[in-house]
């Protein structure tokens, strides 16, 4: 989103083009197409292997571990950007609802050494009981890992092609979010 001040860009500006760097998702180099949202701090990512339609992440720029380890204006950003993220994906999703969850450290399920927000629109009844999406959230990171890892053995759940034209969509739904259009 090009500015046309030469002030530089606030941190509340989400949707971006894609980006023509790598970032870096624990020790894994993100493909910047994965991209779709972009502050200061923080990033937002089309997930890997989605538990739901809808299902993304949003990350410090900077890898850290441990939320314990973040700055609170890192914290501040990452949480206003997936604040955003929800509001803006709700009615695109036609759900009424939203999960944020963070896994923080390996006894709670986290298996990328880089905090992350899982924001995942809902909708009744699409996990009974509620909180098994919990489960499906720890599944799903092993195998995202395990998947990784193992590039060449195993084919990831989606391809970058499909991650892609994710990204690009939610781009635009940000984009029409935050100019006070429809987001659907």
């Amino acid at each position: 989103m090009a500015s046309t001040s030469d002030a530089p860009p606030s941190t509340s500006e989400t949707p971006v083009d894609p980006p023509a760097t790598k970032f870096k998702f624990g020790r894994w180099d993100l493909d910047p197409r994965e991209v779709f949202a972009e502050t200061k701090l923080s990033l937002a990512i089309v997930n890997f292997k989605p538990v739901v339609k809808g299902h993304v992440l949003v990350l410090p720029r900077r890898v850290v571990p441990r939320y314990k380890d973040m700055t609170q204006e890192e914290v501040t950003d990452m949480w206003l950007l997936a604040q955003k993220i929800g509001q803006a994906f709700e009615p695109h999703h036609g759900c009424s609802s939203s999960t944020y969850t963070i896994q923080d450290g390996p006894a709670a399920g986290q298996t990328v050494a880089h905090v992350h927000v899982h924001v995942m629109p809902r909708r009744e009844g699409d996990f009974v009981p509620n909180d098994k999406i919990y489960n499906e959230v720890e599944a799903n990171e092993k195998e995202a890992k395990k998947l990784r890892m193992d590039a060449e053995e195993n084919r990831p759940a989606r391809t970058m092609e499909d991650m892609e034209a994710e990204a690009n969509e939610l781009r635009r739904v940000l984009e029409d979010f935050e100019k006070g259009g429809e987001t659907n």
